[in-house]
């Protein structure tokens, strides 16, 4: 009795601890998931949320845990009805390709949505949102990169093929024009005029070509926007509202300070046109910073995951792109303006590509982004960390 008595509390010990282990492994589980996982009670409100829903929202786990669903979507949002239809059927629903708009930050996100109830406790219900930007984020980043390479060989051939007869012409030109009529003398003028308009053209085809290693210098980005928006203000932008939404924390990007400049020039140019088109009133145009911890991707000549957690957007309320264009947009020709050359984007995706990063969009009328996902300064073999808790 004595013997059996002693090992009684033993078992009971082992019994009450082996679920809390369990529970323990459960919750870790959750919090190291990419994706955004939200358990809600039977008033749909907020009682779990891991850190990857914490950044989906934007918002810290203490205030989510008391926030109810409806009040984190815009109204009519599709996920409230996926809510409404597990409750309704206790069963669960698998929906792909959810738009979700956050009212918070005027954010548009496409994402897939699993939700279910728990069968522990039906009251609850656990919904897993994944979203399809990041899904689709390395195929979006071997297309842009292709594109820019094909524009590579594309332009090595073009710019010497084309360069060469027009110094003929422009030189051939130049040699009539003293012995003409001054009516004769305006049409060699005109080809003079049009010759250098194609050689200024040519050049800028001519950047794609170039396969030299930028160099890599500690850049602010923070510095490069705020230059950006001057230049964009003093000049074509003037009538458009700037918005800074800035990490200060962030630390500095390996690159050439005068390509990334280039690059969100050319974003922000393109955003004005787009508000241009529209009328110009009410334009506005937000530069945004962020830390994205937990983004890794193989990145084309490196034979490691590479993190690129430096986030700079470009955001405006113009026309947006049409559906159709949008995964062409960085492809050397394609554009929808009418003088346009469709070489702007595709060189910003050649910077972005050089410097070791990617770069995609999303667009809807009124809300175009453009997300530059960058690389950390490296400090010898190590990316410096970054301390953002």
């Amino acid at each position: 009795m004595t013997a059996s008595s002693k090992t009684k509390p033993t078992r009971k010990t082992k019994a009450t601890t082996e679920p809390k282990a369990s529970a323990e492994i459960h919750k870790l589980l959750l919090e190291g998931l990419p994706h955004a996982v939200i358990l809600l009670d039977v008033h749909d409100t907020i009682v779990f949320a891991n850190p990857a829903a914490e950044q989906f929202f934007g918002i810290g786990h203490t205030v989510l845990q008391r926030t109810q669903i409806a009040d984190l979507v815009t109204f009519g949002c599709p996920l409230l009805g996926l809510v409404e239809q597990v409750r309704r059927t206790s069963a669960t629903v698998n929906e792909y390709g959810v738009e979700i708009v956050l009212p918070r930050s005027e954010a548009s996100q496409l994402v897939d949505v699993f939700g279910g109830p728990l069968l522990d406790d039906p009251g609850l219900v656990m919904l897993i949102l994944q979203q399809r930007s990041m899904a689709q984020m390395i195929e979006r980043q071997l297309s842009n990169i292709s594109a820019a390479r094909s524009a590579s060989g594309f332009s090595a051939v073009l710019a010497h093929e084309i360069k060469n007869p027009l110094s003929g012409i422009r030189g051939a030109a130049q040699l009539l024009e003293p012995g003409l009529s001054d009516e004769d003398r305006a049409l060699t003028q005109l080809i003079c005029a049009e010759t250098e308009r194609i050689r200024k053209l040519i050049d800028r085809i001519e950047v794609f070509g170039d396969e030299r290693p930028i160099a890599r210098d500690p850049v602010n980005v923070h510095d490069v926007l705020e230059h950006v928006r001057q230049l964009a203000q003093s000049g074509f932008a003037r009538n458009i509202d700037f918005r800074q939404e800035f990490d200060p924390s962030l630390p500095s990007v390996p690159g050439d300070r005068d390509l990334l400049i280039q690059a969100i020039l050319n974003l922000v140019k393109n955003a004005s046109e787009a508000i241009q088109e529209l009328g110009g009133t009410g334009g506005r145009i937000i530069m945004r910073t962020a830390f994205r911890p937990g983004v890794r991707l193989s990145v084309p000549g490196s034979g490691t995951r590479i993190t690129l957690p430096l986030s700079i957007e470009i955001q405006d309320n113009g026309g947006g792109i049409k559906p159709d264009m949008l995964k062409h947009i960085f492809e050397p020709f394609v554009t929808n303006k009418i003088n346009g050359s469709g070489l702007g984007l595709a060189l910003v995706a050649k910077i972005v590509s050089d410097h070791g990063g990617v770069i995609e969009c999303d667009a809807t009328p009124r809300h175009t982004t453009f997300r530059l996902l960058l690389p950390l300064q490296r400090t010898g073999n190590a990316t410096k960390e970054v301390d953002h808790g």
